[in-house]
């Protein structure tokens, strides 16, 4: 297992500061209610949820584009808004925390993302989703790529963010392929069913073992079955990385020149999984664009997400957090030897 100095984290951080990372995908927004169960409903056998607050956060790419913002990066956000009065609250989220939003386009045809989750007891009770998966209308698919065309030589890296929406369609995927392969542009995936196969040539393909057992037609039951499914995949998609996030067991990286990395766990107390595949993908992202190897960033990705499981609802990973999960790390893989 890897370890790091703090001289080195300290470095990298640093080199985090002002790296422009495109995100391309799904914009929604989080709601939660907060409360306490006393009784049981007469009307239905469910609990009655007595809300004591409520906050509304940014979610989905957005929620990269936090992630990257809290580690100093400055991300570029390129996706949909309904026109909604959620759209409108969304976009205003992004302006309150100094975010660009010029790649937030309107689609008239579908409502903003949002899913509401109620939650009792530091416990999710329900969730609530209102959305569209229809794919984003042809006439806009040129204005999505066109926000990363035209930044594209003041872009470090670029995230496709698919939540299976809509917004990330074949041919925004090919596209913004293309011209990131010509600028030789870091991208990082992470994927959702429909457009699995698509993702021809990446930096970093990063699936979770759901999608890949679904996909490939088989349980990974064994380190044997993890290894086949990482070749496969890199085969498949000629991709210079595969990150597999395995979520308890932690995650896999299999290298295009044939070399493979398990890294565990390093969530000490699972409170809430929701936002942590954001969490992992940005910094991921963040380390590369920094100037770490492929290594070094799956282990700092993997720290930032133990680190952002340990709280209730989605909130991203700080430079300070980071730091120390890194550190706690690097003290474990020393003692481990």
């Amino acid at each position: 297992m890897l370890s790091f100095t703090e001289e080195w984290l300290k470095e990298l951080l640093r080199n985090f500061h002002g790296r422009k990372i495109a995100v391309i995908g799904d914009l929604m927004l989080d709601r939660y209610y907060w409360g306490s169960v006393q009784r049981v409903s007469p009307e239905a056998p469910v609990p009655v949820v007595e809300v004591e607050s409520e906050s509304i956060r940014l979610g989905g790419a957005a929620n990269v584009a936090c992630n990257i913002q809290a580690l100093g990066g400055d991300p570029v956000l390129v996706g949909l808004v309904g026109n909604d009065h959620l759209g409108v609250s969304l976009v205003d989220m992004l302006k309150e925390r100094n975010l660009e939003t010029r790649g937030v386009v309107v689609d008239g045809s579908r409502p903003t993302t949002i899913k509401t989750r109620v939650i009792a007891h530091g416990q999710h009770v329900v969730r609530i989703d209102n959305e569209s998966k229809a794919d984003c209308p042809d006439h806009l698919v040129s204005r999505i790529v066109d926000a990363v065309r035209y930044n594209i030589r003041d872009i470090d890296g670029i995230v496709i963010e698919d939540y299976n929406k809509g917004v990330v369609t074949t041919e925004v995927i090919r596209q913004v392929i293309a011209i990131a392969s010509k600028y030789e542009k870091i991208v990082t995936v992470d994927p959702k069913f429909n457009n699995f196969s698509e993702y021809k040539g990446v930096t970093v393909f990063k699936p979770n073992r759901r999608e890949v057992e679904e996909v490939l037609g088989g349980r990974l039951r064994t380190e044997d079955d993890l290894v086949n499914a990482g070749k496969r995949l890199l085969a498949m998609l000629s991709a210079q990385n595969v990150l597999l996030t395995r979520g308890e067991e932690g995650m896999s990286l299999f290298e295009a020149n044939g070399n493979v990395m398990h890294v565990p766990t390093m969530a000490e107390h699972v409170q809430d999984v929701s936002g942590a595949g954001d969490t992992v993908i940005a910094t991921l992202t963040m380390a590369l664009a920094g100037g770490a190897g492929i290594r070094e960033a799956c282990v700092l990705a993997n720290c930032a997400g133990g680190v952002v499981v340990g709280s209730v609802g989605i909130v991203p990973i700080e430079p300070p957090q980071l730091m120390a999960a890194a550190l706690r790390q690097s003290n474990h893989a020393q003692g481990s030897r």
